[in-house]
């Protein structure tokens, strides 16, 4: 049985954000550190017009000073985005892998990382595709890890760049 509509379905209204003024913005920005998490939250809501992604208070205190300056100065021009955005896959290459990982997480092109295991100092370089160590590439730090102990290890915990247990 065939299930006619007869009324459009109701887009949601569009979402409208709040214009700050100009003379605003340095007080509001000042005002960021000693709002309490809840505020902050508030204010997540009010200018993203979304739950917040995350509730580490750095990270919230910098999106929402960028936030604040954006909607008061504007944002990028379009070519802008379209430019980085251009940038960025040049950068990962369109590999599902590295997009995956946080790119806050991920050092950067060419760091070094470095781990001692068993008296031997390991040296691990950052490249655009992944990971080299001992002039050959790996797609991750697990990957190296289980390459330099012979077990399976976290890539990340290994090197130190994330502690046991966190997620």
């Amino acid at each position: 049985m065939t299930k006619v509509r007869t009324s459009r379905e109701e887009q949601p209204p569009a979402v409208t954000f709040p214009t700050i003024p100009r003379q605003d913005v340095l007080g509001r920005l000042v005002a960021l550190s000693g709002a309490s998490m809840a505020d902050l939250k508030d204010q997540w809501r009010s200018l993203f017009g979304a739950e917040p992604l995350s509730y580490n208070r750095k990270f919230m205190e910098s999106r929402l000073s960028y936030r604040i300056q954006e909607l008061a100065y504007g944002g990028l021009k379009p070519e802008a985005v379209k430019r980085l955005e251009a940038l960025g896959e040049q950068i990962d290459g369109k590999n599902i892998t590295l997009r995956r990982i946080r790119q806050e997480q991920r050092p950067l092109t060419g760091t070094r990382l470095l781990r001692e295991w068993q008296g031997v100092e390991h040296v691990v370089t950052v490249t655009r595709d992944g990971f080299e160590w001992q002039g050959r590439p790996y797609q991750s730090l697990s990957a190296v890890a289980r390459a330099i102990t012979g077990t399976r290890w976290n890539g990340w915990t290994f090197f130190g760049l994330r502690a046991r247990g966190d997620a």
